[in-house]
C-alpha cells in the first residue's frame, strides 16, 4: 500500500547520536520510504493519507535482546535467584514446549512489541524456526540468533536453521550464537566459531550477565567469556554480547576495537539482581549500545519505553551523576543502535530507500505536554499510550489499539493460557 503521512513532526537520528526534528510528510510506497520532507508529494495520489497533526514520526524501536516464546512463563516464577529460577522453574517447563507452542507464544509477544512501538526483535530461543514463522505470518521483522548449548540444538541444526530462516522471507534473518559460555562445551564453542566463519555471520551470546558467570569462566579457562570467545575466533564477522554488566577494561577495549555491540537489558538485570551495566563507559569508548527487554519471564513487560527510561536513569545512579548518558544517546540506542547490532542497516532512519519501519507517537497527551523537548519526553515520560501506529515494512500492523496481523487477540490469549495450563 502507498501511504502518505502529512502534518507530522519528523524525528530522525543523526550520526553524532542526536536527533533532528523537522516538520512535513513521510511517504511510503510498498515496503520502502520514498520521500521525507515538505511539499514533495501530491495529495490524492495515495491509497491512504494520514493526518499526523499532533504526532511525531520516528524510526521504530528495535528490541535487541529477547526470548519471545517465554511469554508463557510471564509472572509464573518470579522473585527467585537467577540459577534457581532457571534450573527449577524455567528449564523444566521449556522442556515441554512444542514447535506449535513456540509459534503461538511468539505471536503473543509480537502483539506486545507492536503496542510498544517495536518494529523488529533480536530473538534467541531454542525453537527459532517457528519463531521466525510467527514473524513471517504476522508481518513482523525478526533476527533470530542461535541459542546453541549442551542441552538443545546442534551445529548441524544451527546450519539448517540459518538456511531455513534466511530463505523464509525478506523480514527474517539469522546470526550465529551460543546461549552462554557456561552452558556450552568447548567442542560446541569451537564448532560455533567455525560455522560463523564459514557462513560469514556475526556472533552473539549472553556475556558477563552475572559476576559469578565471569568468575567461573576465569576459573575454567583462565580468561573472561569475552577473551575466550575472541580467542576462539567467534567475532571475525562482528557481533557482540547481551547484558555485559561485568565486562572488565580489557573486554571493553576488545569490544571497541572489534566494533562489537553491547545490548543492555536494564529491567531484567534489576529484577534478577544481576547488576547495572556500565553504559557510560561503553559510550565513552565508542562501543555501539543497543537496548533489549530480555524475555517476558525475567522482565516481565516487553515495553521499550520502560527500558529507555531505566537505561538512562540507572546509568545516572551507577555513576552518581545526573548528567551521565543523555536522553538523546539512549533514544539512539533504542532505534539506530539496535538496528546496527541486528544488521538492519536499512531500518535505521527515515529517508528515501530505507524500509518503512516506523512509528507514530501521539504528542497530544498529558504526558507529552508541554513540548519543551520531544526526545526527552519520549525517554523520560513516554509510554505505550502514545503509540498510535506501528508500521513494519510499509504495512500498518497496529493502529489505535487494533491489530492487523491476521489473528484475533482472543485467539492468541486462549492459546497461551492453554499451553501453560497443560504443563501444570
Amino acid at each position: 500500500m502507498n501511504i502518505r503521512f502529512y502534518n507530522a513532526k519528523i524525528l530522525n537520528p543523526l550520526e553524532n547520536h542526536t536527533f533532528e526534528l523537522t516538520e512535513g510528510e513521510v511517504c511510503v510506497k510498498g515496503s520502502t520510504i520514498c520521500s521525507v520532507g515538505s511539499g514533495q508529494a501530491q495529495p490524492g495520489q495515495w491509497e491512504r493519507e494520514i493526518d499526523a497533526c499532533g504526532c511525531v514520526i520516528m524510526p521504530g524501536f528495535k528490541n535487541a535482546h529477547t526470548h519471545t516464546a517465554m511469554t508463557f512463563l510471564r509472572s509464573y516464577a518470579d522473585d527467585l535467584p537467577l540459577q534457581e529460577w532457571l534450573d527449577q522453574q524455567v528449564f523444566p517447563k521449556e522442556a515441554q514446549l512444542t514447535q506449535e507452542d513456540a509459534y503461538w507464544l511468539n505471536i503473543l509477544g509480537i502483539m506486545e512489541y507492536l503496542t510498544s512501538g517495536i518494529t523488529a526483535d533480536f530473538d534467541m530461543y531454542f525453537l527459532p524456526i517457528p519463531s521466525a514463522e510467527a514473524a513471517r505470518d504476522t508481518g513482523f521483522r525478526t533476527v533470530q540468533v542461535s541459542g546453541l548449548n549442551n542441552f538443545v540444538s546442534s551445529l548441524a541444526q544451527m546450519e539448517e536453521e540459518y538456511y531455513a530462516i534466511t530463505q523464509m522471507c525478506d523480514r527474517t534473518s539469522y546470526v550465529a550464537g551460543i546461549h552462554a559460555e557456561y552452558t556450552t562445551s568447548m567442542e560446541l564453542m569451537e564448532g560455533a566459531a567455525r560455522l560463523a566463519q564459514k557462513l560469514h555471520l556475526p556472533f552473539y551470546m549472553h556475556n558477563a550477565e552475572t559476576k559469578r558467570e565471569v568468575e567461573e569462566c576465569i576459573h575454567r579457562w583462565g580468561r573472561t567469556p569475552t577473551a575466550l570467545t575472541e580467542e576462539l575466533g567467534m567475532y571475525e564477522y562482528g557481533g557482540g554480547g547481551y547484558h555485559c554488566i561485568w565486562l572488565d577494561e580489557a573486554d571493553m577495549e576488545l569490544f571497541a576495537r572489534r566494533g562489537l555491540s553491547v545490548v543492555t537489558n536494564p529491567a531484567s538485570n534489576l529484577k534478577l539482581a544481576s547488576g547495572i551495566a556500565p553504559v557510560k563507559a561503553f559510550v565513552e569508548r565508542g562501543i555501539n549500545v543497543a537496548i533489549g527487554t530480555d524475555g517476558p519471564a525475567s522482565n516481565n513487560c516487553l515495553d521499550m519505553f520502560r527500558e529507555t527510561y531505566l537505561t538512562a536513569c540507572l546509568a545516572k545512579i551507577r555513576e552518581m551523576d545526573a548528567a551521565a548518558v543523555a536522553a538523546e544517546e539512549v533514544l539512539y540506542m533504542a532505534t539506530t543502535g539496535g538496528a546496527q547490532a541486528m544488521g538492519l542497516d536499512l531500518c535505521s532512519r527515515l529517508e528515501p530507500g530505507q524500509k518503512a519501519d516506523l512509528i507514530l507517537l501521539d504528542l497530544h497527551q498529558p504526558n507529552m505536554q508541554p513540548e519543551n523537548n520531544i526526545v526527552k519526553n519520549i525517554v523520560y515520560s513516554g509510554c505505550k499510550q502514545n503509540v498510535r501506529i506501528t508500521m513494519v515494512n510499509g504495512r500498518i500492523l497496529y493502529e489505535d489499539g487494533r491489530f492487523d496481523i491476521g489473528f484475533e487477540p482472543d485467539e492468541i490469549y486462549a492459546k497461551a493460557n492453554e499451553i501453560i495450563t497443560r504443563m501444570k
